[in-house]
């Protein structure tokens, strides 16, 4: 896309998150609360408690992710930040389990966790353009290394099950795997 732009997701483009989102709230509606909720909590909230939750999150700060546009239309988000503000991605027996040396109280250590895109854009590639960006806003704001547990395989390359992201994008990007306890889903890293 010749047009697109990444920014981080701050409360004045909570309309655009909305947008890109959706009524439904994005995967099955969501509303990227998987990884910030336990899940009794997560599964006693309706769709629009989930979303208040997300919106409240966004318009606390900092951002919690960034948008990416094609012109003024937003087409995708990656969820990415400190480890610590999304607290079930690091649950012993997960497969983003933190290591001894990546705590999830490190400040410096980031997680990338999520990814949405339109159903209209999704096999384009726009993953690789968002984590170019996620990376040099990880980088920027004082992140010493990124992980993430993205997904070695989907039936399909739009597969909404790929919300994690693509193995062969992260590899791509410099990422190299740390732990591996699921197959399929390695534990990847990049050491800014």
């Amino acid at each position: 896309m010749e047009n697109l732009q990444i920014h981080p997701l701050t409360a004045d483009r909570i309309a655009d998150f909305t947008a890109l989102f959706g009524p439904q709230g994005a995967c099955y509606g969501c509303w990227c609360t998987y990884f910030r909720l336990p899940p009794k909590l997560r599964q006693a909230l309706d769709g629009d408690g989930k979303r208040d939750h997300m919106l409240a999150r966004i318009a606390a700060g900092p951002p919690p992710g960034l948008l990416a546009y094609d012109g003024d239309l937003p087409v995708g988000w990656m969820q990415i930040g400190p480890r610590a503000d999304v607290p079930q991605w690091n649950n012993p027996n997960r497969s983003s389990t933190p290591l001894p040396d990546a705590p999830a109280d490190d400040p410096g250590v980031w997680a990338i966790s999520c990814f949405f895109f339109r159903p209209k854009v999704r096999g384009q590639g726009l993953s690789g353009a968002m984590l170019a960006g996620g990376i040099a806003y990880a980088r920027a704001n004082g992140a010493r290394l990124i992980e993430a547990s993205p997904m070695d395989r989907a039936r399909q390359s739009k597969s909404i099950g790929l919300f994690v992201g693509s193995t062969s994008t992260f590899r791509r990007a410099g990422f190299a795997e740390v732990a591996c306890r699921k197959e399929g889903r390695p534990l990847v890293r990049l050491v800014l």
